[in-house]
């Protein structure tokens, strides 16, 4: 089973990894769009920081989902 599987196995069975992955996606979304502008006052730089933390805390907590999915599956 391929990671991306897990994931969408996950996303139907556990409403708190949902919830994680959603977002996950959102903070993306917002920092995509920090991206395309031209430039971003102190307080968007420290806020643009903030997320990138953010969603990699998210990121790890999705990879602990995983982990423990393929554990428990013997996979």
């Amino acid at each position: 089973m391929k990671e991306t599987e897990i994931i969408e196995t996950l996303k139907t069975q556990n409403e708190e990894f949902r919830k994680l992955y959603n977002e996950h996606r959102e903070l993306d979304r917002l920092l995509l769009e920090m991206e395309h502008r031209n430039s971003l006052t102190e307080e968007e730089e420290i806020e643009k920081k903030r997320l990138k933390k953010e969603k990699l805390y998210k990121k790890d907590k999705i990879a602990e989902y995983v982990r423990n999915y393929k554990k428990q599956h013997n996979l």
